[in-house]
């Protein structure tokens, strides 16, 4: 059995034979190896028997569907997960982002657009090059570029490769407010400009993983209609109890 990641390796997962043989055919034009699994439990057993690089998966199967083998993925490992789908909803897209999948593409699609939604994902997920070595420390956080490793307070933080991303680019833009198009293009790409579902997913997850309290967060904050801010030290939440107190005793010993 294979014991690492081999960079070349897609899973494609498809009810649909013939689909998931086209998509097949793309990709081993491409170089890639390809296995195919009719549903979720069947793609799940192939992914950890033959740890593939990237998962491409439809959203509506049974007995599993894509987003429970989302889960059960995301779960275990941070290999990067596209879902193809014919729904072009928001709900649906949600549901697959929430779920843990890093990109969505709807039915129907050309081969570029797909190939070009593969580098991407995949660049992103081994990026290590000399432009990114090395860490960056700011505030109560330090990003290992080098391993795509987070540590809180000396405290490792387990982020996909789309977490990641978004952090590090906020991380290095410290207290700045960066808009949702500019943040959207940075990590997803130019054509990803008006989705600002997928901020709100991966912003809500990120914000589950790194604060205390994701109802009052400290560190990622929402510039209403504008944008996002990284706080590297966390900024006190002016209607929370903590706030409260401190000011309460500051009052006191003043008076």
């Amino acid at each position: 059995m294979t014991t690492e990641f081999d960079e070349s390796k897609v899973l494609v997962v498809d009810d649909e034979p013939s689909l998931a043989n086209a998509l097949g055919c793309v990709l081993l034009t491409e170089g890639y190896h390809v296995r195919t699994a009719a549903e979720g439990r069947n793609a799940l057993a192939s992914f950890h028997e033959w740890r593939p690089r990237l998962v491409i998966t439809d959203l509506r199967m049974a007995p599993m569907d894509g987003i429970e083998l989302c889960r059960q993925i995301r779960a275990q490992s941070n290999v990067p997960i596209i879902v193809v789908s014919g729904e072009d909803d928001e709900g649906s897209k949600i549901e697959a982002l929430d779920s843990g999948a890093d990109d969505y593409v709807v039915k129907p699609f050309n081969a570029g657009e797909l190939l070009a939604r593969v580098r991407a994902v995949l660049r992103r997920g081994m990026d290590t090059t000399s432009d990114s070595a090395g860490s960056l420390g700011v505030g109560d956080f330090l990003i290992d570029l080098d391993t795509r490793r987070v540590y809180v307070d000396a405290s490792e933080v387990r982020l996909t490769p789309k977490q990641f991303d978004l952090l590090l680019y906020l991380a290095r833009r410290p207290d700045q407010v960066v808009p949702h198009a500019r943040l959207l293009s940075a990590v997803w790409g130019g054509e990803y400009s008006e989705h600002r579902e997928y901020l709100r997913v991966f912003m809500r997850q990120l914000r589950k993983k790194l604060e205390d309290n994701p109802s009052r967060p400290r560190y990622l904050l929402t510039e209403h209609l504008i944008g996002y801010r990284f706080s590297p030290r966390g900024e006190v939440d002016k209607a929370s109890p903590r706030h409260e107190r401190a000011t309460g005793n500051l009052a006191q010993q003043l008076s």
